[in-house]
């Protein structure tokens, strides 16, 4: 395991060193260029190089090659959104929008017309408000006489007896293909798709990634521009199974790192150099790509919450930009327990304790970026991981502690980041309390949809072995899975009485694919902070 462990740190060197490599070779490339072709005169056709994704667009869907998107349900409201790419560059555009109950548009429920322009980057995002709780709603575009492709949605209930959401996290276009968005696609049943960071990757080409697919991030440097950002997104957005997702369900987002740099913080970012200019520039650029590209409402800060009825209060978290202060190096930091240092910032985290003392719902979902909790990942040498809640103790131990004596029950936690699927009973002290009183909440992670795990370093069986370590009482007693191996998604469904996670996970993400499986299934009575295999 040491050995292994000593190849995986030298991997992240590896990575590092590349990329400043590939930064220097296309420096070089770039000049080399502007030699060769600086002085030959331009055609109305642009060369292949200056327009990288037109060969990754459906002209049958033209202007609308992006498609459609939904977001941010309430009960009266829903974010409908598109991209309109025109042939010409054009001051602005009209566009025709309509919403029905009826997926043939018998009746028209709402209607209307944007005018989008190049400072939108021609997006078209409307909050359309005056409609039906709970119900299913479809709408399309128009733009003199094109139409988009037709999206569905879905109205937050006033009352429901179910709920079922589909969690995800990192997405890397060079990793390969996003199957697992094809899964959730197709899998008519869910309400929404909570999609916990990660959305894009920020590295350029080959600096994470293997590439085995033979698919390569646009543009090929590392973004930090705006124009760079909104190119990324537009990468990504073409892919046709990401595009199937949005176009199925309404997605409820926030921003983990890499929609900005590799361990963002609220005043710098380990993927950040000076050279690359002032961060406070990157980071609006990131801010304001995501809000065009993202179906949220446009709204500062992010965090925000969403009321499933009497059932479920969806609570997103900004654990990157808002108020988080830099990493701690190391665990024998000093002020590694100083309350000062912090994830959410004191904004924040007062307005998330009101939300979750003043929620009436059943169960409180908490849409968390970073593991909350405590967990030995049991490597000689790496056993915290400080950008996740182990780095900031003295704000994770206070929201545990203030969940417990304000007696708040049904917290469930739901996380991304990692790579891996987690189950985790939420506990201040494993080892202690823990025994004898239990656990004030459970945490459900999900795995990537394709970005790298532990498989993907070392052998299948050495992985397996490992989980089967860290998921001992000697190690981490609360943990009750661990899957370090598989790419996927979680299905959890909500009811009065009990929270369901299914672990569904796909055969590969190397070739395109429609192949997955139920892997796992696992309950949480209502009342309750623990986890089962099953309730019945």
């Amino acid at each position: 395991m040491l050995t292994n462990t000593i190849k995986y740190w030298k991997g992240i060197i590896f990575r590092k060193i590349s990329k400043l490599m590939i930064l220097r070779s296309l420096i070089l490339l770039s000049a080399i260029l502007t030699l060769a072709f600086g002085c030959q005169t331009t055609t109305e056709q642009p060369a292949p190089w200056n327009d990288p994704l037109e060969s990754l667009r459906d002209e049958n869907m033209a202007p609308f090659y992006h498609g459609v998107a939904s977001g941010d349900p309430t009960q009266q409201a829903v974010i409908i959104w598109t991209k309109v790419t025109p042939k010409d560059s054009l001051a602005t555009l009209d566009i025709n929008w309509q919403l029905s109950d009826n997926k043939s548009f018998e009746n028209i429920t709402k209607s209307g017309t944007y005018t989008t322009d190049p400072s939108r980057n021609y997006i078209v995002k409307i909050d359309v408000e005056g409609l039906e709780a709970g119900t299913t709603y479809y709408y399309k575009f128009d733009w003199k006489g094109q139409e988009s492709i037709v999206g569905r949605t879905k109205t937050a209930p006033s009352n429901a007896d179910s709920l079922k959401l589909a969690l995800v996290s990192c997405s890397n276009y060079e990793a390969g293909f996003f199957n697992s968005y094809k899964a959730i696609a197709d899998n008519e049943e869910l309400d929404a798709v909570l999609h916990l960071g990660d959305y894009i990757y920020e590295y350029g080409v080959g600096v994470y990634g293997d590439s085995a697919s033979g698919r390569f991030h646009e543009p090929n440097h590392e973004i930090i521009q705006l124009s760079d950002y909104r190119t990324r997104y537009s990468q990504y957005r073409l892919d046709p199974d990401l595009r199937a997702a949005h176009q199925m369900h309404p997605f409820i987002t926030i921003w983990d790192d890499h929609e900005i740099a590799n361990n963002s913080y609220k005043d710098g970012a380990e993927n950040h150099q000076p050279e690359e200019g002032d961060y406070n520039d990157r980071k609006a650029n990131a801010r304001k790509a995501y809000y065009e590209w993202l179906p949220v409402r446009s709204t500062d800060p992010l965090y925000r919450s969403i009321d499933y009825g009497n059932l479920a209060k969806i609570i997103m978290l900004d654990e990157r930009l808002e108020g988080r202060t830099q990493p701690a190096d190391s665990v024998e930091q000093p002020d590694l327990n100083d309350p000062e240092r912090t994830m959410l910032g004191k904004a924040q985290l007062d307005w998330f304790t009101e939300e979750l003392a003043n929620s009436d719902q059943q169960w409180k979902i908490i849409g968390n970026q970073v593991i909350f909790s405590y967990l030995n990942w049991g490597y000689p040498g790496f056993y915290t991981n400080l950008d996740s809640w182990d780095g900031y103790p003295a704000e994770q131990s206070a929201i545990i502690d203030y969940i417990s004596s304000n007696d708040i029950e049904n917290v469930v936690f739901v996380t991304g980041d990692t790579h891996s699927s987690w189950a985790l009973e939420v506990t201040n002290d494993p080892f202690g309390t823990y025994a004898s009183e239990g656990a004030v909440a459970v945490e459900y992670g999900t795995t990537s949809i394709n970005s790298a795990n532990s498989n993907e370093r070392f052998d299948t069986e050495l992985v397996k072995e490992h989980e089967m370590k860290i998921s001992g009482d000697a190690i981490n007693p609360h943990l009750k899975y661990a899957n370090m191996r598989d790419h996927g998604y979680v299905e959890l469904s909500l009811f009065p009485d009990f929270a369901r996670a299914r672990y569904y996970y796909v055969d590969t993400v190397i070739v395109k694919s429609d192949q997955y499986r139920l892997a796992k299934e696992l309950f949480t009575p209502s009342g309750s902070n623990w986890i089962v295999e099953d309730i019945f």
